[in-house]
């Protein structure tokens, strides 16, 4: 009976408990049947969805970095719970959103001021990576006062950041990477004291960094990679004492690395390079304990190799390359036993091979190459087998074999020995060992043996890239190997072998990509075949004896770059050019084409970038309305006639125009002041004519118009608005690109007049400005606006008819190294401020009217006297000096003042009548003896003789 009962009272309880938990969690039974989402709520987000477009997914560009691509707004409908919704967090209890993930979700389009994401005012998370967003950040998303995460990374937002983001104050994690984003970036970004991660890069803000950055004690990742922030990293960063990972690299920060870095002791990524830090590393980085990656490449470093640096043993990756260090490499840098991966690369370092780099375990990449190391290759003991999967030697001062070791270093994958100085033959089965090699370069080895290319390539299986540039190759289609080579080659580099003949096993290799036969001696014609290859992009044929094209049926649309010049190529144009719908760059120059530029090149309007048909003999006009984004048109050199296509003027991108040397009769095009990024505008040697119009080259660096019929005055200030020439062309916008061209496929070229000689660019640099006026009808004075040129190199003036003084601002021209004015009628002095530029080293004032005191200055003195010549009035210390051997009497005559050369030309005057004198009546006598004593006909009878023509001339007609 007890028992009984006491089942009873568990039954009991039991059912008092069922009762409870249904009374007081009945609301989470019935959350099936009722929505936790706000009306307001879903309403917001449904709006904020319709402000954009849906586009396809793009799965591939999501999973590189971990995330699924679905569209998740598709799970999003008016009658469902909206926190149910893909990428929606509700708050559990008010229903709230409060997070918003919508990366990788296909969304296209611009964000509006008034956009309905303001009505989410409880969002802690927002997260619209990967996806298409445009516009600015508006007061929309600055006004999300609860957020903690915001994500807009990989987008194309632009503009400016406004100074509201420091509403944000509850902000923990900002990413703008990855967008469009300029300006300055604003101190209110320093407001954001809870800020732990901070991530800036892949935008376009420039100027200094606020210096009240240091106040964000929290922060653990600053990146301000890849922008154009300028001047000295802010001291204050040396505070953020909580740092793991700072990366300021590919900027333009300058001076000395400051020591306060060595205070962020918690660092474990730290990157400076590509900026312009100068100096050496300093000591405090040995404090950097927990450092195992540094980036300090692409600077201009200095010193001996930093043995602070040895301290960091946990270091797995040292990058120095690209700097100015010298020295050798120290041997105790096997303390660094952790290190993986270094890079001493495009330096000064000296000494012999460092070959204690093996004894160190870990190491599996080794960069040396570009330094001045020599000696012969010593590897010493190779463990076996080695663990190393790149060694890059290459560009050093090595001589004598390769060593026979290497063929221990079973698990190479790249392998760079090129300019090695073999001295004699190698043995090339060295490297039949090395199976798993994908990259080789041994260009420029220094050796009589020849490489039989299809028996080479046998060795290999995986092998993707080869360069025997410069060595004795044979590639004939006769070769000792019976199977073709089986491995697919992506590039091929064979410029300057030897070759007779295109390499036929190429026909076969459906991989390739990259092909440089350069500098060869191949004849005949292009095989049809090279353009079918599907996914070849690059060929470069230049320096051949090539003749012509053989017509392929159907090219392959991959084409970007094709490089034909300096060949024997004659006829037309091919059309199939026209075709290769992809290409970015023809250079057909130096070549005997003729005919006209072909109207199919329409067909290439939106991808051609770069022209040259330089050197050839094309006839016919400059086509019109074909090229839309072109950077480069060079035409110089050729039988081109009429006048510039004003749709030149529509050409936004174009950078170069070159039409030299040709038989163009237009006037001045000032039209062309409307391009934004034209920096070179060659006219030199045709028919323009005409006064030139006061126009604004904002970016123009090298304009010559030598040689033409251009005329008039040229108004004072002229130049006030070529401010890439002066000062106010160092803006903070400006490219890092060394020379100017299409990267490392093309260089833009050009012949230009530099110190009195025809000096060819082979590259153009980026800050190299040249002004050519000579050989037109010019008049009036030089403007005095040319002194506002600061940045300007070559000034040639020349062959004109310039008159009045030469302006003293030309004394401004502080960078100036050439100047010729020679063949005006400038009166006057040299202007004395001259003599104070120290780079000016070639000068020529001679055939004017100048006088006066020649300035003084030691690049005065390195002149010829002929710079000064014809200017009878010039006199003074510089002058005698540097004519000194100058003997003649014209010379000494060109020191004397004018009133002693006055009284000189009267008294030389009288001389020569004196001397006249005496002969003259003597020779008049005579003369007049004979006429009276012969009397002769012709004499005695003109109008006789005169008379007898007259009739003779009618009988004629």
């Amino acid at each position: 009976m007890e028992g009984f009962w006491n089942s009873k009272s568990i039954i009991r309880i039991t059912l008092s408990f069922i009762f409870l938990f249904i009374c007081h969690f009945s609301d989470v039974l019935a959350a099936p049947t009722r929505n936790l989402c706000r009306p307001e709520q879903r309403d917001a987000l449904l709006a904020f969805k319709n402000e954009f477009e849906i586009g396809k997914p793009s799965p591939d560009h999501c999973k590189i970095y971990g995330i699924e691509s679905p569209r998740k707004t598709d799970s999003w409908g008016n009658n469902s719970d909206c926190c149910n919704w893909e990428g929606v967090t509700c708050n559990a209890k008010s229903g709230k959103v409060i997070e918003l993930d919508l990366s990788c979700s296909s969304l296209h389009g611009r964000f509006h001021s008034n956009s309905s994401i303001r009505n989410l005012h409880f969002l802690t998370t927002l997260d619209l990576s990967f996806n298409d967003f445009k516009g600015q950040i508006t007061l929309s998303i600055e006004n999300l006062s609860h957020l903690t995460y915001l994500d807009l990374s990989y987008n194309h937002f632009s503009g400016q950041i406004l100074n509201s983001i420091g509403n944000l104050s509850r902000l923990t994690y900002l990413n703008l990477f990855d967008n469009q984003f300029s300006g300055q970036a604003p101190s209110s970004i320093c407001n954001l004291s809870h800020l732990t991660f901070l991530d800036l890069s892949y935008n376009r803000f420039f100027g200094q960094f606020p210096s009240s950055i240091g106040g964000l004690s929290h922060l653990t990742t600053l990146s301000l990679f890849s922008n154009k922030f300028s001047g000295q990293i802010p001291s204050s960063i040396g505070n953020l004492s909580n740092l793991t990972t700072l990366d300021l690299s590919n900027n333009n920060f300058s001076g000395q690395i400051l020591s306060f870095i060595g205070n962020l002791s918690q660092l474990t990524f730290l990157g400076l390079f590509s900026n312009n830090f100068v100096g050496e590393i300093p000591s405090s980085f040995g404090n950097l304990n927990q450092l195992t990656r540094l980036y300090v490449d692409d600077n201009k470093l200095s010193g001996n190799f930093p043995n602070v640096l040895l301290n960091l043993t946990g270091l797995s990756l040292l990058s120095l390359s690209n700097n100015k260090f010298t020295g050798t490499l120290p041997p105790n840098i096997t303390s660094l036993s952790n290190l993986m991966d270094f890079d001493a690369s495009d330096n000064a370092f000296t000494g012999t091979f460092p070959s204690f780099l093996f004894t160190i375990p870990s190491l599996t990449y080794i960069r040396l190459n570009g330094n001045q190391l020599k000696g012969t290759l010593e590897f010493g003991n190779i463990s076996s087998p080695s663990n190393l999967y790149e060694l890059d030697i290459g560009n050093n001062n090595f001589i004598g074999p390769i060593p026979s070791s290497i063929s221990k270093l079973v698990k190479l994958f790249r392998l760079d020995l090129s300019h090695l100085n073999t001295q004699g033959p190698v043995d090339f089965s060295i490297f039949s060992h090395l199976k798993s090699l994908l990259d080789l370069n041994i260009s420029h080895l220094n050796t009589t043996t020849r490489i039989d290319l299809n028996y080479f390539l046998s060795y290999f299986k995986r092998l993707l890239l080869l360069d025997l540039s410069g060595n004795h190759v044979s590639a004939t289609n006769k070769s000792s190997v019976s199977d073709p080579p089986s491995q697919l080659i992506q590039s091929l580099y064979l410029s300057g072998c030897g070759i007779t003949e295109f390499p036929e096993f190429v026909r076969t290799q459906h991989e390739l990509g990259f092909l440089d036969i350069s500098n060869n001696k191949i004849k005949g014609q292009v095989p049809d075949w090279l353009w079918r290859l599907p996914i070849l992009y690059y060929v470069n044929l230049s320096n051949n004896t090539l003749i012509g094209f053989q017509r392929p049926t159907k090219p392959e649309p991959s084409m970007l770059y094709l490089l034909g010049s300096n060949n024997n190529f004659i006829g037309k144009i091919p059309s199939f050019i026209c075709g290769l719908r992809s290409l970015n760059t023809l250079d057909l120059s130096d070549n005997n084409f003729n005919g006209s530029i072909p109207r199919c090149m329409g067909h290439l309007k939106s991808t051609l970038s770069v022209l040259n048909l330089r050197q050839n003999h094309l006839s016919g006009g400059l086509p019109k309305q074909i090229f839309e984004i072109l950077r480069s048109l060079d035409v110089g050199h050729n039988q081109l006639v009429g006048k510039l296509p004003r749709s030149l003027s529509f050409f936004s991108t174009l950078e170069v125009l070159n039409v030299e040397s040709n038989r163009i009769n237009d006037t001045f095009p000032f039209w062309l002041s409307s391009l934004p990024k034209l920096q070179v505008l060659v006219l030199r040697s045709n028919a323009f004519h005409g006064p030139i119009h006061e126009a604004t080259f904002p970016e123009l660096r090298i304009i010559d118009i030598s040689h033409n019929r251009f005329n008039g005055t040229l108004p004072t200030e002229y130049f006030v608005k070529w401010s890439a020439m002066s000062s106010l062309g160092k803006n903070e916008d400006q490219s890092n690109e060394k020379y100017m061209g299409s990267g490392l496929y093309y260089q833009d070229s050009m012949v230009l007049m530099n110190k009195g000689v025809a000096m060819e660019l082979v590259r153009i640099l980026t800050i190299y400005t040249a002004v050519d006026f000579s050989g037109n009808r010019f008049e009036g004075e030089i403007p005095k606006s040319i002194g506002l040129l600061k940045e300007l190199l070559v000034l040639s003036l020349s062959n004109n008819a310039f008159s009045g003084h030469m302006p003293s601002s030309m004394g401004n021209l502080t960078a100036l190294e050439s100047l010729d004015v020679s063949k005006n009628k400038l009166t006057g002095e040299i202007p004395q401020e001259l003599g104070d530029l120290s780079f000016l080293a070639y000068m020529n004032f001679s055939h004017n009217q100048l006088a006066g005191l020649v300035p003084g200055g030691q690049q005065f003195l390195t002149q010829n006297c002929s710079a000064f010549e014809d200017n009878l009035g010039l006199f003074g210390s510089s002058l005698e000096e540097v004519c000194r051997d100058i003997h003649t009497p014209a010379s000494h005559q060109q020191f004397e003042t004018p009133e002693t050369e006055e009284e000189d030309e009267d008294l030389i005057s009288w001389i020569a009548a004196a001397i006249g004198f005496g002969p003259g009546i003597a020779f008049g006598l005579m003369f007049g003896y004979i006429l009276v004593s012969y009397k002769p006909e012709w004499f005695m009878n003109p109008f006789d003789r005169n008379n007898r023509r007259q009739k003779r001339h009618k009988t004629t007609h």
